[in-house]
């Protein structure tokens, strides 16, 4: 189970992994860089990368928190 809290009633967006969430965010950015597209998709764009960068975000910062937790075990444990 990742890092999203209610995955069996999260939309498509919280079911993506990691990798998807970058993979269209790369796409996302690359799309806004070469221009061309209307002030209304370029605006589409840029909140879609928005909620993607934010998905990304909390997958890093689940990760960065089982890291710490598995920091401050005993060896032993």
């Amino acid at each position: 189970m990742g890092p999203m809290t209610d995955e069996k009633n999260a939309g498509p967006d919280e079911r993506l992994s990691y990798e998807q969430a970058r993979a269209e965010l790369a796409s996302v950015v690359e799309r806004l860089e070469k221009g061309g597209t209307s002030l209304e998709e370029s605006l589409a764009l840029w909140e879609r990368g928005e909620r993607l960068a934010e998905i990304c975000q909390r997958w890093l910062d689940g990760a960065r928190a089982r890291i710490d937790a598995a920091r401050q075990q005993p060896p032993d444990a």
